[in-house]
């Protein structure tokens, strides 16, 4: 099971503008703080869905559809916020809640979709998830840190130069990935192990 042309069932795909304004590293963020706002409430929104899908699962063996649009809908949120005030986008989000797994394509340049399983869910996994999901979390720690000094030299590259340089913008957008395949195991959206990579 996979997302539409990626190897696994979470998929994020970013392209940024060749060119940015070199306004945008100073105040994007600030720009994304309605975002921001919402995007706290559905965090809490996640984690009560969270909560009751680790029972059902658990009871049923079965992902109900509801739940995995309900975490689809968050994921995809959470990235265009991080993508934009970020500056890895130029173009403002919208507020968009659709619960759609596949990228309705209301953002352009910015893929975010799912493919949950949603049957024949292996309990045992379900029940240690929180154990199992420790090695990505120590693993991604680190990678989070080196993501964060890429997105410091990326904030005086493009505040600069209004370019990102490629090889840094890979990695930041890596680690977002990652970091989102490591979400969509942890919420229960597959049963399959997140790779250890950056890659698509």
């Amino acid at each position: 099971m996979e997302a539409v042309g990626h190897p696994y069932p979470a998929a994020l795909e970013i392209d940024s503008p060749e060119r940015m304004a070199r306004w945008r590293p100073l105040v994007q963020w600030l720009l994304a703080l309605p975002h921001f706002a919402i995007l706290y409430a559905l965090t809490i929104l996640s984690r009560v869905v969270g909560f009751i899908s680790w029972i059902i699962v658990l009871f049923t063996g079965k992902l109900p559809p509801w739940v995995a649009g309900v975490q689809a809908m968050y994921l995809r949120y959470s990235n265009r916020v991080t993508a934009y005030a970020g500056f890895l986008k130029d173009a403002y989000p919208p507020f968009s809640f659709d619960t759609a797994t596949h990228d309705p394509g209301d953002y352009l340049g910015e893929t975010v979709e799912f493919e949950p399983q949603l049957e024949h869910r292996n309990r045992l996994t379900v029940l240690l998830r929180v154990l199992l999901v420790i090695p990505q979390l120590i693993v991604l720690f680190f990678v989070g840190i080196a993501a964060s000094v890429a997105w410091l030299v990326g904030f005086f590259a493009v505040l600069f130069t209004g370019q990102w340089p490629e090889g840094i913008r890979r990695f930041v957008v890596g680690s977002m990935r990652w970091s989102l395949r490591v979400d969509a195991y942890f919420m229960l959206m597959t049963d399959e192990y997140p790779p250890f990579s950056l890659e698509p």
